[in-house]
């Protein structure tokens, strides 16, 4: 087997593996839930100049990456709550009274390699990060119709706290992200 192994994304290879990944899952995962024209406007760069932006501009996004050998698997970006949600044409998450909590802001495994334990490695990692960064609390928002991606939530201490965001997509696509939260 293989060797596992993070590291931070922190050079172009890294931030367009994670793009690649994003784009993928999101194509195995959103499809019936986002409108297929949003999706086919997504390519394997999509997110490159996003995370690349993270990086530069140090705005406290940090990027983790599970490698199999040298095969990028999966993908975890956390950080300080975030404000702008920037996947879609704009709005905002509902954060009044979360500004001091931590956030796993985007995580993705590549179709395929579900199932392996991979995600469990990355939050792990995460999820220790952020309390040596002095979180007590961690939230993650998860598209209500993704069954799969809530499990694995409530397996790693998540529950439904009750809010939740209305996500637009163009051209005529709402999608509902679930807020999940647990203490570090």
């Amino acid at each position: 087997m293989e060797e596992l192994h993070i590291v931070d994304a922190r050079t172009e290879e890294h931030f367009r593996a994670m793009s690649m990944i994003h784009a993928r899952a999101w194509h195995d995962s959103y499809r019936g839930a986002v409108p297929d024209e949003y999706l086919a406007k997504i390519g394997d760069d999509h997110w490159l100049e996003v995370f690349r932006d993270n990086y530069e501009s140090q705005n406290g996004i940090r990027g983790l990456l599970l490698y199999r050998g040298n095969v990028p698997v999966a993908c975890l970006n956390y950080c300080r709550a975030r404000k702008d949600n920037f996947n879609t044409d704009g709005g905002e998450f509902p954060n009044a009274g979360y500004e001091d909590w931590g956030e796993l802001a985007s995580f993705y495994t590549l179709p395929g390699e579900q199932g392996k334990g991979y995600g469990s490695i990355l939050m792990e990692e995460a999820l220790k990060r952020l309390k040596a960064d002095g979180f007590e609390k961690v939230f993650v928002f998860v598209l209500r119709e993704n069954e799969g991606a809530r499990r694995f939530y409530a397996r790693h201490g998540f529950s439904w706290d009750g809010t939740f965001a209305e996500i637009r997509f163009p051209p005529d696509g709402l999608c509902i992200d679930l807020r999940y939260t647990r203490k570090l």
